[in-house]
């Protein structure tokens, strides 16, 4: 059975950084996406970013473009989301999730494609 955790949350003031972790386990595919999306309270969940160990590609939302980048330790088979210049708008409980298997080239932030998920990481941007 597959089980998704994720790390990494807190809080931070404007224009700082965190990384949060995604550690997959349970699975022995080897190819798989895994995205990383947000929801904020009274909103619906957004994609953020997703990453394919197919190709290795990556996408982004156009609101987290050139600040925020994933990438991935296929040894610990950990899936990381660098935050930086966070704003307060990014506040949010973040949740990594796991379509798998996935054998695309590209991976999608569409949160319907994928069916593990892992209980959410809290993070707050406020000065």
């Amino acid at each position: 059975q597959v089980h998704i955790a994720e790390s990494g949350g807190g809080l931070v003031q404007p224009g700082g950084s965190l990384r949060l972790s995604c550690v997959v386990s349970g699975s022995s595919e080897a190819s798989y996406a895994i995205g990383w999306f947000r929801q904020a309270p009274g909103k619906e969940r957004e994609g953020v970013s997703c990453f394919t160990t197919t190709t290795e590609l990556t996408r982004y939302a156009d609101s987290v473009k050139g600040r925020f980048s994933i990438s991935a330790d296929n040894a610990k088979n950990t899936v990381y989301l660098q935050m930086n210049d966070l704003k307060a708008e990014d506040t949010a409980v973040y949740f990594c999730a796991g379509e798998i298997p996935f054998y695309g080239a590209m991976c999608y932030v569409d949160p319907q494609r994928y069916g593990d998920w892992g209980q959410g990481t809290q993070v707050t941007v406020s000065s």
